[in-house]
Order: C-alpha cells, then sequence, then structure tokens
C-alpha cells in the first residue's frame, strides 16, 4: 500500500485518478483541496479529506506526513508560488517522489502552426506562470516527473503516447482519462520517469489544432 497526496483533488484529472486508483489498488488518498464540500468520498477507509490551501506551507507540511508520493493536479495564476510552497513543505518533510502537471508549450517545444495557434490561446499569463512553475520543481532535488498534457478532451478512451522535453511535442489532444491513466501507472511504479517532464498526446492527432476546436 502506498499513501498519496492528492493536491487540487477536485480537478477533473485528479477526479479521475482517484476513481482509478480506488478500483485498482489498495493505495491511500488524502484529497487536499481548498474546498472540501465539494467532494464526494467514495471509499471512507481509504480516503482522508483535508481543505487547506497550497500556499499555507505549515498546512501542507502537515498533509504530507506519512505520505509517500504527492500528486499535484494545480493550476491557476498562483502556481509558481503553489509550486514554491510544495517542494518547500517536501524538503522541509523528507518528501521526494513529485508528480506535477503542467501544460504543453512550456519550452516552446510545439512545432509548426499548431504552434502558433497554441502560442495564440495560451500567451499573456497562462504559459508564462507554467513555465515559471516548472522552472520550480526542475531546480529542487525532487525526484519529480512533470507531466505536460496536449489539449484536453472529456472522450472515453486511454490512447497516449510521450515525448521528452528536448524532443518536438507531437499530436495536438488527449483524453483527461489517458492522463489519470499516466498519473497511476507513475503512482504504481514511482522509479519510472525521475527526472522527466514528459509530453503527452494521443497518437494520430497532428494537425494545426485539436479536432474540437
Amino acid at each position: 500500500m502506498t499513501n498519496v497526496l492528492i493536491l487540487g483533488a477536485n480537478g477533473k484529472i485528479a477526479k479521475l485518478a482517484e476513481t482509478q486508483l480506488l478500483a485498482e489498488t489498495d493505495h491511500h488518498l488524502t484529497l487536499f483541496l481548498r474546498r472540501a464540500s465539494r467532494l464526494t468520498v467514495a471509499d471512507s477507509t481509504r480516503e482522508t479529506v483535508i481543505e487547506g490551501d497550497v500556499t499555507d506551507q505549515p498546512q501542507l507540511e502537515n498533509a504530507m506526513k506519512g505520505q509517500d508520493i504527492v500528486y499535484a493536479n494545480l493550476g491557476n495564476q498562483a502556481i509558481e508560488n503553489q509550486a514554491k510552497s510544495v517542494v518547500a513543505a517536501m524538503k522541509a518533510t523528507g518528501l521526494k517522489r513529485l508528480i506535477w502537471i503542467s501544460t504543453l508549450g512550456i519550452y516552446d517545444e510545439v512545432p509548426g502552426k499548431y504552434g502558433q495557434w497554441n502560442h495564440q490561446m495560451l500567451d499573456g499569463g497562462y504559459l508564462e506562470t507554467y513555465a515559471a512553475a516548472a522552472k520550480v520543481i526542475e531546480a529542487s532535488d525532487l525526484d519529480y516527473t512533470i507531466i505536460r498534457p496536449a489539449w484536453l478532451s472529456n472522450k472515453d478512451i486511454v490512447s497516449y503516447e510521450t515525448t521528452q522535453k528536448s524532443e518536438p511535442f507531437k499530436g495536438t489532444e488527449v483524453s483527461r482519462k489517458s492522463i489519470a491513466d499516466l498519473v497511476v501507472s507513475l503512482i504504481n511504479k514511482p522509479a519510472n520517469s525521475i527526472g522527466q517532464s514528459l509530453g503527452v498526446n494521443q497518437p494520430d492527432t497532428d494537425g494545426d489544432k485539436p479536432s474540437f476546436y
């Protein structure tokens, strides 16, 4: 059994990962979010809910006690400060393994017309803040994996491939269910992809923009 702390536990990907973890593993999940009333607990014997703010480091440190892995499903204008708080709290508590959800384009790694479209859609505060947060994670001494999804769909499909930080991004879209499956696989095999930043896309979705735009 692994103790997993999920930050931003009410996010769409996080909830898919939580469902999969409960169905396929015996892990214990600590669900950390700002408004606990939004979350429905499926198994009270394996889920603990903590209401809190990720930028409150003492609160975060308390939640990290006894945990094995931190999975951060965060995202807003404060994500750089959230990253700093997560790194500091993990350092203070001796936790090492971090799975961090980011976004495509933070390294200007998306080629061609799709890359231009992605900049048009995400420049002006989104890509910049996510890139800054990723730099905080990469500068830490944590055993991190950064996940950079393509544009997200709600398709009921698990189909994905990955690229490394140094490689051009592939594809235009990926399902949230696929990203959740990747997160679960990293939780189950935490030695995999340490120190890597993974671009994630559904195969054969190349184009100038996602199919749903």
